[in-house]
């Protein structure tokens, strides 16, 4: 491979030629690119998490701000919604970290679960279940935690978590409880697109 190859350097061809970039080029622009997505992830600070990718962030109340952090990833690996931002998800865990910092027994559920999930990714993957890279592998840890008291009590409260919230329901095309509008029956009751 020349050197021009490997630089990236345009091969002086005009404005419209591609630039020619070789394996050690591409690599270095591909780390390049994963450091800045990572450092646009959600950040741990303090007592909360950060997003600064999308400008929210939320407090913890009893929960670590790391499991917090996973408990996010992990909402939206259960309810994958490619149109709902991380905030949403934040939201819904929100409510559970609200729980727990009244309830000592579901603080120590959710922290006690989270350390067994990082330990089972840590174990098949090196790494923090909400630093595994590919969905379809922390799905799959999740499968493994499925029967686990602590992964229904989070799937069981993002069920409202998440669909309850008003702020969702334009996302996905649902207008709301009809009975304030006179019901379904003269406004399109037979209409199910939003499904």
């Amino acid at each position: 491979m020349s050197s021009t190859m490997d630089s990236g350097a345009d091969s002086g061809a005009g404005p419209n030629a591609r630039a020619a970039v070789g394996r050690r080029a591409f690599l270095a622009g591909s780390a390049t690119a994963a450091a800045a997505a990572a450092a646009a992830a959600i950040l741990v600070s303090g007592g909360a998490i950060l997003c600064p990718r999308e400008a929210w962030g939320y407090e913890t109340k009893a929960l670590a701000p790391d499991t917090m952090r996973s408990l996010v990833r992990m909402a939206r690996d259960i309810y994958p919604h490619d149109r709902l931002p991380d905030r949403v998800y934040a939201v819904a865990m929100k409510v559970q970290d609200e729980a727990a910092a009244s309830d000592a027994k579901l603080k120590e559920m959710y922290e006690a679960g989270m350390a067994k999930l990082d330990k089972l990714a840590k174990a098949k993957h090196a790494t923090p279940y909400a630093d595994v890279g590919w969905e379809a592998d922390r799905v799959r840890l999740l499968h493994e935690m499925e029967a686990d008291p602590f992964f229904q009590k989070v799937r069981g409260g993002l069920v409202t978590g998440i669909y309850n919230n008003k702020e969702v329901w334009p996302l996905f095309g649902y207008e709301g409880e009809s009975a304030a509008k006179g019901g379904y029956i003269d406004r399109g009751f037979n209409d199910i697109e939003w499904l």
